[in-house]
């Protein structure tokens, strides 16, 4: 008995070491593969710098296939998202980001993928009377940042966006709705415009709106309901130009002082800014 329990405990023993030797070579392989992914992430990071984007988001992928349990993994994709945005290749960039969300769903730069993947959407909108979406899913994705993360730096952009997401949205509507005033087709043109006061009514298209249901209904002899509308364009728009269009068509001798108005771009970083912060952190960590 006692030598089948010395047995035993050489046997045990054995494996003690054994997994003791394994352990140790687990750990320094390990310190090995976080090596190789710091070095590929910062190497990523330096060539966008240098401006070779497609490699550095070769690098950032790697880094995250290196050592995918690791919390620099969703960074580097993030990062290498982002790598592909800076260069406009939004459909590789849009790739990344989807794959990211699928992924690492709680991680916490979450709120700067939903932003990032709008950007790429709302940079893509080209021509939004003939392709609408990429207009549509860029709201999508504004929209999920305001309700989901409203406290965010990202938030005020994402309102500032999807400010002029309707503008854009009653632009295709005054599109449309004038494509069928030059027609003739009086019902489906006040339906285009009334459609830009009632869902648009905060866009710089409500007054022409407003302008065109005076001038149509007026054309059509609803005299009743072209004055309805020039009050209510009266009452909220009175200096504007198109009230003086509107006043016009009720007194026709009355003369338009044309004035030609500038509009202001506004300057924005806050995605370069974000990526430079993900950046400094992953490297402190």
């Amino acid at each position: 008995m006692k030598n089948i329990i010395k047995i035993l405990l050489l046997i045990l023993s054995i494996t003690l070491i054994s997994c003791s030797k394994g352990e140790k070579v687990s750990i320094l392989e390990e310190d090995d593969v976080e090596s190789q992914m710091i070095d590929a992430f910062e190497e990523g990071y330096y060539q966008l710098i240098e401006g070779d984007t497609l490699y550095a988001a070769k690098k950032f992928n790697e880094a995250e296939l290196l050592y995918p349990q690791s919390e620099w993994a969703p960074k580097a994709a993030l990062m290498a998202a982002y790598t592909y945005y800076s260069d406009n290749y939004f459909g590789d960039a849009i790739f990344e980001i989807e794959r990211y969300l699928k992924t690492y769903p709680n991680h916490k730069n979450i709120d700067y993928a939903h932003f990032l993947l709008a950007m790429c959407y709302y940079e893509t909108i080209v021509d939004e009377k003939r392709d609408l979406e990429p207009l549509l899913k860029a709201k999508e994705q504004f929209e999920i940042i305001m309700n989901n993360y409203p406290n965010t730096d990202f938030s005020m952009d994402a309102k500032y966006k999807l400010d002029l997401i309707s503008d854009k949205l009653a632009a295709k509507e005054m599109y449309i709705g004038m494509h069928y005033l030059k027609k003739k087709k009086w019902i489906p043109a006040i339906n285009r415009y009334k459609k830009v006061v009632e869902d648009y009514g905060t866009t710089i298209y409500v007054e022409e709106a407003l302008h065109r249901l005076v001038e149509i209904h007026y054309r059509i002899g609803l005299k009743k309901e072209s004055e309805r509308y020039a009050k209510l364009l009266g009452y909220n728009y009175q200096s504007s130009q198109w009230y003086k269009e509107s006043y016009k068509i009720f007194n026709k001798d009355y003369k338009i002082e044309k004035k030609i108005v500038k509009k202001k771009k506004k300057k924005r970083g806050l995605i370069w800014k974000k990526f430079k912060s993900l950046f400094k952190a992953a490297t402190n960590t």
